[in-house]
């Protein structure tokens, strides 16, 4: 099966002429001449770009996908080629109705009869993974039913096989492979194309990021109806909307256009900065708008995340981006070592800011965020920075944030949008505000330890003496001083920031 999977790879490849992509490679300068014998009748006349995005489009879904991933890696692509790939979109045939209603009755036990009050044979939504078809439960409810396409698993299991091929001969022929990372970003694909295959993780998604914005004016997130999901199948709220690409349709609404651009903003900083836990797959096609305005989010199978640190180091780059402090910026790259530590911080600096300053001031309907990631990686492959596959998605994310803004009000000014949301977010996370919360957090660790300390220090005191006990009790009586050193300075500073904000409030 593999093996059939591979020929055919080739034989598309060939077909749309990707053989230049390896051939211009020297270490293969001797297959030039026979490769172009045996393809004379070709006639090639499209650019390298759309050859390229014609055939992944042609080798199926999951190649599209990789192709979308790739799409951000502007470090690993030339400009041509990423533009290119970001048009792909998952534009897939349904599978017929009769597979739909075996894998819905397996799955259930039952005739499709007995589990619905209706269904919809007609899919309403059809991609790579599973289609869409609605449904009534058995009280009335209204309901949007997802189920997985059949015989999907193996063919990702064999494609991403043959995909860690390529990219170990990415490593092999290109002096920068390793730098790169293009098996990492293999694995960063797979685990996030595995979580599409159990449709119980993506209710879970949904049921998180619905949670994270229960009480939100902004974004709405369908319930999920636990008591019809399984692996392969997922039901949840039927929501209704009108597509975000309509924007005379949400004008024609009373959907204020500037305002909803804005929001889109807050809501992606919000899922990035606050949650950690972002949608990953904000095309068009899973974005609708409620009649007042809202959001709604649809299809939750791809989402990001970040850990603390991942944050804490995003959040003081692009605050230090929205002040043009470009010394902080070289400098969080050092600090968080995704530089190499004898790295001039004056020389970074510099070539950061030849990047960024050009596009300050200016609505988004003059910033290209795809060549600003250009040529921050042509930037990073310079200065050898360490590509983070953790963050593919966020870029991702990012110019599928570009697409929309641009869609909807080219004239937003993002800068001044995200600037304020992004100092209260980084006041709440090292400000006078964080030493509460942090306080708050570990009270409950305090209220359990502090009761239990007599009965600790009398079991240690009952002990047959010896020196590693004494020389333990040192270690102890230090530790305590230091704590207590600790205590007392905190203490200080709470009073002195309480002290400062009851003169300010004053003033």
């Amino acid at each position: 099966m593999r093996a059939l999977r591979l020929f055919i790879i080739l034989i598309v490849a060939f077909r749309f002429g990707l053989d230049e992509f390896l051939l211009g490679h020297e270490r293969v300068r001797a297959l030039r001449v026979l490769v172009r014998r045996l393809s004379f009748w070709r006639r090639l006349a499209e650019p390298r770009a759309v050859r390229l995005r014609k055939a992944l489009e042609n080798l199926g879904p999951i190649f599209v996908k990789l192709g979308q991933v790739l799409s951000t890696r502007r470090d690993l692509l030339p400009a041509d080629i990423a533009d290119e790939l970001a048009k792909l979109q998952d534009r897939v045939p349904p599978f017929p109705s009769s597979q739909v209603v075996v894998t819905l009755e397996r799955v259930y036990g039952k005739p499709l009869a007995q589990v619905f009050a209706g269904f919809e044979s007609e899919p309403v939504a059809s991609a790579s993974v599973a289609q869409v078809h609605l449904a009534r439960l058995p009280d009335g409810t209204e309901a949007a039913v997802k189920i997985l396409r059949p015989g999907i698993q193996s063919v990702i299991r064999n494609d991403v096989a043959l995909m860690y091929s390529a990219a170990w001969l990415v490593e092999l022929l290109w002096k920068e492979g390793k730098r790169l990372k293009p098996r990492e970003v293999i694995a960063e694909f797979e685990r996030h194309l595995r979580d599409e295959l159990d449709l119980m993780l993506e209710a879970a998604n949904a049921s998180q990021l619905r949670r994270n914005f229960s009480d939100s004016t902004m974004l709405r997130v369908p319930e999920v109806y636990w008591d019809w999901c399984a692996s392969e199948v997922m039901v949840m709220e039927r929501m209704v909307g009108t597509p975000i690409s309509r924007i005379e349709a949400l004008r024609a609404q009373g959907v204020d256009i500037a305002q909803l651009a804005r929001n889109g903003v807050e809501i992606f900083f919000t899922q990035v900065f606050r949650d950690g836990f972002f949608h990953a797959d904000m095309h068009p096609g899973n974005i609708l708008v409620d009649r007042d305005g809202r959001y709604i989010a649809l299809d939750f199978g791809i989402m990001g995340t970040l850990t603390d640190v991942d944050k804490n180091y995003l959040a003081q780059n692009f605050l230090a981006f929205f002040r043009r402090d470009y010394r902080r910026v070289a400098q969080a790259h050092l600090e968080a070592g995704w530089v190499p530590p004898d790295t001039r911080v004056d020389a970074f600096e510099t070539a950061i800011r030849a990047v960024c300053e050009p596009i300050f001031d200016r609505p988004l309907k003059e910033i290209s965020f795809g060549r600003v990631l250009l040529r921050l990686f042509q930037t990073s492959r310079r200065f050898n920075v360490e590509i983070q596959p953790q963050l593919v998605l966020l870029q991702k994310t990012l110019l599928n944030i570009e697409g929309l803004g641009r869609d909807i009000d080219p004239d937003l000014d993002l800068w001044q949008t995200a600037k304020p949301y992004l100092e209260r977010w980084m006041s709440e996370q090292i400000g006078w505000r964080a030493v509460f919360r942090h306080m708050r957090e570990e009270a409950p660790n305090w209220s359990v330890l502090v009761p239990q300390l007599p009965r600790l220090l009398h079991q240690r005191l009952s002990l047959p003496r010896s020196t590693a006990w004494h020389e333990q009790l040192e270690a102890m009586a230090r530790e305590l001083r230091r704590q207590r050193r600790w205590i007392v300075w905190l203490t200080l500073l709470l009073a002195l920031t309480v002290a400062l904000q009851v003169t300010l409030h004053l003033l």
